[in-house]
């Protein structure tokens, strides 16, 4: 029987809804098998996490602190983590994975035609950005990663979040977070697009439900400020039968997400006087984002919450796709699921409601 492969590229024949590339990336694969503009990359699969756990024998206490978890006090859960977390993070690599990892970034370079291509280190968990899933955006991401020992440094990164205190703390809709986690998790190295502009958009109105309509938000540079909330996003609603813009909100920004060069490392910088007053999108890259979210959609088969970038040239990319939660799984008493997504900053913004969330990847810039 043939092992399972310790790296799957998006655009390889089987990636497209598979397992081993958790949630999050199994769900781009299908994406760039459809046709869709989504930045190049592969995923270090699960069984190359798994391969790891096994030959470093912390599979043992990745186990007990998951048992032991389920009745520790959440005040208590860095202190229970701290030698997982610090042996994942240092832990002699297998040689196999290693090499795996380091020839296929630099087949990622070749392909780019760029040395130290920069990088997204993004987790993708099991369950995470599936229908129901409780675990999107749990995880932790690091961008603009230049160079194979950062990529590694920061692949073990993604693989220790399985067991930070924003994942072990979180409750469920009852359940603790040690019975319902992920076993294993995916970390895809998926190239940077070079923002002007992006955000999140839905196939429905997230104040609503509305079918009808598709909500898009946006800023200048990276879309962390819209994914983690803090830079107040220009915002369209569009008809999704007409592709009419019914309405436009356009916000301040006085900072944007961006590569400082000073500090090698994503920062919230100034917006040039010129740039803050204006929209970040044009109305007809609004509408040409509302096709294609309509496209995923019906190729999707339900409402989807989407994130996209549009870099300098006024190419649209796809960067994250998942199904909407928050409406498919509101009860009748209108209760929200507690996934941080960033449907729940739009809703907050929205509405005025507070959403209850947990501590994710988003708030470690």
């Amino acid at each position: 029987m043939t092992a399972d492969p310790f790296i799957l590229w998006l655009d390889q024949d089987g990636a497209p809804g598979n397992a081993l590339l958790g949630g999050k990336f199994a769900n781009l694969a299908e994406m760039m098998a459809a046709g869709f503009a989504v930045p190049a990359g592969f995923g270090v699969t699960t069984a190359a996490y798994r391969h790891f756990m096994s030959r470093t024998g912390l599979e043992t206490e990745a186990a007990r602190v998951r048992q032991a978890a389920k009745s520790t006090d959440l005040s208590k859960i860095k202190e229970l983590t701290a030698d997982l977390v610090k042996g994942i993070q240092s832990a002699a690599l297998p040689g196999d994975l290693e090499e795996a990892v380091r020839s296929n970034y630099a087949a990622l370079e070749e392909k780019t035609g760029r040395d130290g291509v920069p990088v997204a280190v993004r987790s993708s968990g099991e369950s995470e950005d599936l229908a129901g899933a409780s675990f999107a955006g749990q995880y932790d991401t690091y961008l603009w990663i230049s160079g194979t020992e950062a990529v590694l440094r920061d692949m073990r990164g993604c693989w220790a979040s399985m067991f930070g205190e924003a994942v072990l703390s979180y409750r469920h809709e009852g359940a603790d977070a040690a019975t319902v986690a992920d076993a294993a998790i995916c970390v895809g190295i998926q190239q940077m697009v070079e923002a002007r502009a992006a955000g999140v958009m839905f196939t429905l109105d997230p104040l609503n439900g509305d079918r009808s309509k598709i909500v898009m938000e946006g800023c200048w540079g990276l879309g962390e400020g819209v994914v983690k909330g803090d830079v107040t996003p220009d915002r369209f609603t569009i008809d999704k039968v007409t592709f009419e813009i019914i309405k436009k909100d356009a916000a301040a920004q006085p900072e944007e997400y961006r590569f400082d060069p000073a500090t090698g490392a994503v920062a919230l910088l100034p917006v040039e006087p010129e740039r803050r007053d204006a929209v970040c999108i044009t109305d007809a890259e609004a509408l040409e984002l509302a096709r294609l979210a309509k496209h995923i959609e019906e190729r999707r088969g339900g409402a989807q919450d989407i994130e996209w970038a549009v870099d300098e040239k006024g190419a649209i990319s796809v960067l994250q796709v998942r199904p909407e939660t928050v409406w498919s799984q509101r009860q009748n008493k209108g209760q929200m699921s507690k996934a941080k997504s960033p449907i729940d900053h739009v809703l907050q913004r929205l509405s005025g409601v507070r959403v209850a969330t947990t501590p994710s990847w988003e708030d470690k810039p």
